[in-house]
């Protein structure tokens, strides 16, 4: 037999007349489980070191229909919220013996479907899924097909997937009700990208607290179309622009926050002593900024933890759970020197 032609499970076992099987359990370690001989798993294990011979990990895991690989999509890796649930969950699934993919759908519906497809056909044996937008068709076939697939943050319970997220009506609530009590009556609100739903459910709690104090919702100082940076930039300029006399912010999202304060200070506005603000998900950095920012903080670190403890769950039994069900996290208001007393 020529040298490259034992260069693989196959060639060995026929080199040293043994069966493929017994080549693969002594190459992962396992001849005393499987009562190998010690001489035959010697001779196997030292032609292997010899030869540099490594087992195909692909292979393998065609063979045994599992890669020890797990699929994550995220909305927008750069978003300090995402990018601490993506490093919980590369945490918790190294700690476990799985590698991850990661995909960034950059808040793209089209990038996620096809960033979920293609890791379906890179046979990874799991799935966490961040979604980018509340439409949820390309992912309710999955749930059918009894796919080991959980959904973080953007959630539809009703297509039947497991899910982690966190009570965003009450947050949205809480943060409002937070101003209510110092005072402000006229609470502008950035609302992120309205298409989603943990935007549509903030908003329906700001409201709620509003109707709670029998203040009208005004449609005209709920504003915004996306959750980054720039986003709260521009529509706050245009705000204060519209001379919408505003006594607090609510934003839901740091960056939404951030850009706020940076258009606020270009006006020459002052937190919080012309204006009041409120921000969502309590990034480290927000505690020390000139005006350390009052913050509904998200459990992320434990979103991302829940995530994975249920997708190894679903993986080891896939036909232990037939319907979804899930995980909702609560949140904590920060207050710190952002909201003034009316």
């Amino acid at each position: 037999m020529k040298p490259h032609q034992t260069n693989s499970l196959k060639g060995i076992a026929k080199k040293f007349g043994v069966s493929v099987s017994t080549v693969s359990r002594v190459l992962s370690g396992q001849a005393e489980k499987y009562r190998i001989g010690a001489e035959t798993a010697r001779t196997i294990a030292e032609f292997a070191r010899k030869e540099n011979f490594t087992p195909n990990p692909i292979a393998k895991g065609l063979r045994l229909r599992r890669t020890n690989t797990i699929g994550l999509v995220i909305a927008d890796v750069i978003n300090p919220f995402f990018a601490g649930i993506a490093s919980e969950i590369a945490n918790a699934t190294r700690n476990l013996g799985y590698s991850l993919i990661l995909s960034d759908s950059k808040g793209d519906l089209t990038l996620e479907k096809q960033a979920v497809e293609l890791l379906w056909q890179r046979q990874v044996d799991g799935m966490i899924v961040c979604p980018a937008s509340e439409s949820f068709e390309h992912l309710a076939r999955y749930a059918k097909e009894r796919r080991a697939l959980v959904l973080v943050d953007q959630v539809s319970p009703e297509i039947g997937l497991p899910y982690v997220t966190s009570d965003n009506f009450a947050a949205g609530k809480m943060a409002t009700a937070h101003l209510l009590e110092h005072g402000h009556k006229r609470i502008a609100c950035l609302q992120g990208r309205p298409t989603t739903i943990t935007s549509r459910l903030r908003v329906q709690g700001y409201a709620a607290a509003l109707a709670g104090r029998g203040i009208a919702f005004d449609p005209a100082i709920v504003v915004g179309d996306s959750f980054d940076e720039q986003g709260g930039y521009l529509d706050t300029k245009l705000l204060l622009q519209s001379g919408r006399d505003v006594t607090a912010i609510l934003a839901l999202s740091d960056p939404l926050a951030l850009g706020a304060l940076r258009a606020l200070a270009e006006a020459g506005r002052r937190v919080p002593d012309d204006i009041s603000i409120v921000a969502f998900d309590d990034q480290p950095y927000m505690a020390h900024l000139a005006s350390p920012l009052t913050a509904i903080a998200q459990a992320s670190l434990e979103m991302g933890a829940a995530a994975v403890k249920i997708l190894i769950e679903r993986m080891r039994a896939p036909d232990a759970v037939t319907t979804g069900g899930g995980v909702l996290l609560p949140v904590s208001l920060i207050p710190r020197k952002s909201v003034r007393r009316m």
